[in-house]
């Protein structure tokens, strides 16, 4: 029976046997669940919908949110010259589209979390418009994303509340950066070194939503997320290895997650929920409830 407990043991089963990461999970994920791969297809292929739903139409949404904080901004990127280039700007684009319909109570896939859905989707399908590729190619990235988050929700934590941000951004942008860097052909060992050098540089961000709300910093986080997973994807595929292994990466995430304070860990008692901006807002939102 086929089964992981770290992405060393992913790799390792991975050369074994003569498969991507992706269809290790998938192989993993029948004999666990007892479904079949067709079932498997079938639900991934759900999850790429509403992805691509929720990106197509937070792509055009110039409504703000109940809030009023967020809200427009995805179909701003549309309108202007993405001097970053497509991949880069559209991973931006799509990000935050999908954040902004989580923001507006509409359908998301939490991937890891709510708070970060976008990042995958994000990186993903702009990959996915740059490649021309069918649908497979993206499940197949989407197997790929579910089992480094497996192992990271085993092994730590994808919780802002208990890891702070690193543990939904961080992780969401290490899941898209294995996701991607198979996607276009990367070897096991690579997707491996794209979610270390994913999630170490993104080590100690903290989760300070203004007024209690997954909006602000959360929607923009996702876009700077979903692009961080791209330049971790394409340092992966030159060849360039983390010095420290993915798996170590995890653990120690987990272990600053636990060292950040509770006010930086999803309570909007510190960072930007205490700057005088947001102290207004949420004052102001507390006189209309």
């Amino acid at each position: 029976m086929v089964n992981f407990e770290s992405i060393a043991d992913l790799v390792e089963l991975a050369g074994k046997l003569g498969k991507s990461l992706a269809d290790v999970v998938r192989q993993w994920e029948m004999e666990r669940s007892e479904c079949s791969a067709a079932f498997l297809q079938e639900e991934m292929q759900r999850r790429l919908v509403v992805m691509r739903e929720a990106a197509t139409k937070g792509s055009t949404l110039k409504e703000k949110s109940f809030s009023g904080l967020v809200g427009g901004d995805a179909y701003r990127l549309t309108q202007c010259d993405l001097f970053v280039g497509p991949v880069v700007g559209k991973a931006a684009i799509y990000a935050m589209a999908v954040s902004e319909v989580n923001a507006g109570m509409g359908k998301i896939v939490a991937g890891p979390t709510a708070g970060s859905c976008g990042v995958l989707p994000g990186a993903i399908l702009a990959v996915a418009d740059f490649l021309k590729c069918d649908d497979e190619i993206l499940i197949q990235g989407l197997f790929t994303a579910a089992g480094v988050g497996e192992v990271v929700a085993r092994n730590a934590t994808v919780s802002g509340a208990m890891g702070g941000c690193q543990a939904e951004c961080g992780t969401a942008a290490a899941m898209a950066a294995a996701a991607v860097t198979e996607m276009l052909g990367g070897t096991p060992e690579q997707a491996s070194d794209a979610v270390a050098l994913a999630l170490k540089n993104m080590l100690g961000l903290v989760c300070d939503p203004v007024a209690g709300l997954v909006e602000v910093p959360c929607v923009k986080r996702n876009a700077f997320a979903a692009v961080h997973s791209l330049v971790a994807a394409q340092m992966a595929l030159a060849g360039i290895k983390s010095v420290i292994p993915a798996d170590e990466v995890i653990e120690a995430m987990y272990r600053i997650g636990l060292q950040i304070p509770c006010e930086l860990r999803e309570t909007s008692k510190g960072g930007l929920a205490m700057t005088p901006t947001a102290q207004a807002i949420a004052e102001r939102f507390a006189k209309v409830t």
